[in-house]
C-alpha cells in the first residue's frame, strides 16, 4: 500500500512539472502521468481496505518463527491444464494478424474466444468436474 501510495504521490506532482516544461502543448505527457498516479491511487486505497479486512498473517509479524506458517496454503490449486497454451497461442496468432492481414486477425479472435471459452470452463468437464 505504502508503495503505490508513494507513487501517487509522485506521478502527480511529475505530472504538473511536465506540462509547465512542455508549456501544456504535449497532448499525451500531463494526462499519462494524472492516469498513472491515479491509478497507483486506487491500488494503494485497495490495499489498505483490503488489508484492514484481513488478519494478521505471520509474514507480518517480525517475531514470527517460520513454523507459525506451517499448514494448508490453499483449498484449492488449479489442475496440470493445456489451456493457457492455446490462449497464449491464439492470442499470439491474433497478433501476428494485425501484420499480415484481417483475415488473420479475425481467425485468431475465433480461436482466443474458443480458448477462453475452454478455459473458463475447465472445471466443468472432465475429471475435474464439480
Amino acid at each position: 500500500m505504502w508503495i503505490f501510495g508513494g507513487f501517487a504521490v509522485f506521478f502527480a506532482p511529475v505530472g504538473i512539472v511536465y506540462g509547465i516544461i512542455t508549456n501544456w502543448q504535449e497532448p499525451l505527457g500531463p494526462p499519462g502521468l494524472f492516469l498513472t498516479s491515479g491509478m497507483c491511487a486506487l491500488i494503494a486505497a485497495y490495499l489498505f481496505i483490503t488489508g484492514r479486512r484481513i488478519d494478521a498473517r505471520p509474514e507480518d509479524d517480525p517475531e514470527a518463527q517460520v513454523a507459525d506458517g506451517a499448514g494448508d496454503l490453499g483449498q484449492h490449486f488449479p489442475p496440470y491444464s493445456w489451456t493457457p497454451l492455446w490462449a497464449g497461442a491464439a492470442a499470439a496468432f491474433t497478433f501476428m494478424g494485425m501484420a499480415v492481414g484481417w483475415w488473420m486477425m479475425a481467425i485468431g479472435l475465433v480461436l482466443a474466444l474458443l480458448a477462453a471459452f475452454l478455459w473458463v470452463f475447465e472445471y466443468y468437464r472432465g475429471e475435474n468436474a464439480h
